[in-house]
């Protein structure tokens, strides 16, 4: 079968059509849809870290309301076991064999909700299906739909009953952002509005799956020049050699900055990444897999504020 070639601008114009109608939704909060749609199109994971009640749930679930795929909700809780997320063979006595019985993994975007609250084997149960879209079963690999995005809320670390994530499961992360609270006025318009019904209830699709995928070549086309790719290695050896990190980013983290500018260039239109695209993502595509030294964190250092200094320090092209 032929997959359909679409340009740079029927991708975008995909992209604000999603955008657009999440917004709906998620009202005032453009800059958080579109880093979404950045984790989306780049064919990557997200984590959003934020207090209850601002709109992490709704946000995964108009965005796969938006593209029409299959959506998934996973509660994450103490006793959740790694079957109740990937699936489980379970042995069929009519036909004397196995049959497997797919878990809630298997959709377009899986909401991991509170995934902070399971145990960490509970939360690595994940890992493969990140990583290699894909869940292997007694022996037997199963594959993933696609488009395929894990979309994790966590609580923030000092709300009692959560488990910090491990490393690895942080890198498989592409971005990890805040939503944060509204303004006064749009709370007002979502307060109203929501006093009648909810919104996401009424979302209709926009787009389809195969939209999506289209989507995500055309921005794995996106040209990215030497220049960019020198810039993008002094940001990423700049955290290596930090005084104030015991861990500076990777090369899988050096990849997702460089496919998250791709993807955020095709959203504004553009075939070819340029600094603003990296310097608009960074944080949140670097920040979460940076550990700094027990001394900085006591004087309150974050990744965050080493990749702006970062940012401010390194030439651009």
């Amino acid at each position: 079968m032929i997959e359909p070639r679409i340009g740079v601008e029927e991708a975008a114009e995909v992209c604000a059509r999603i955008a657009d109608n999440v917004e709906r939704v998620i009202v005032g909060k453009r800059e958080a849809i579109e880093r979404s749609l950045v984790a989306m199109i780049a064919r990557g994971h997200l984590l959003l870290e934020d207090v209850p009640g601002v709109g992490k749930t709704m946000l995964a679930r108009s965005l796969a309301a938006s593209l029409g795929g299959e959506f998934r909700r996973i509660q994450f809780t103490p006793d959740l076991l790694p079957t109740d997320v990937t699936g489980v063979s379970i042995y069929d006595q009519k036909q004397g064999e196995f049959s497997f019985r797919r878990g809630p993994v298997f959709a377009n975007v899986v909401l991991a909700d509170e995934i902070n609250r399971a145990s960490p084997r509970t939360q690595s149960s994940l890992l493969e299906a990140m990583e290699e879209r894909q869940v292997t079963i007694d022996g037997i690999t199963h594959r993933l739909p696609d488009p395929f995005m894990v979309i994790a809320t966590e609580n923030p670390i000092e709300y009692e009953g959560v488990y910090p994530l491990p490393e690895s499961q942080l890198d498989r992360f592409l971005l990890r952002f805040s939503i944060g609270y509204p303004e006064r006025g749009e709370e007002m318009s979502i307060v109203r509005e929501q006093l009648q019904g909810h919104p996401v209830e009424t979302l209709e699709a926009v787009s389809g799956p195969s939209d999506v995928s289209a989507v995500q070549r055309v921005a794995s086309r996106c040209h990215v020049s030497e220049d960019i790719y020198d810039y993008v290695l002094d940001l990423i050896e700049g955290t290596r050699d930090s005084p104030e990190l015991s861990l500076g980013a990777g090369p899988r983290g050096t990849l997702a900055l460089i496919r998250c500018a791709q993807a955020a260039a095709t959203i504004d239109g553009r075939d070819f990444v340029g600094p603003d695209d990296i310097k608009s993502i960074a944080r949140e595509a670097l920040a979460h897999r940076l550990i700094p030294r027990p001394e900085a964190r006591v004087d309150g250092i974050t990744g965050e504020q080493v990749v702006e200094e970062l940012l401010d320090r390194v030439p651009v092209p």
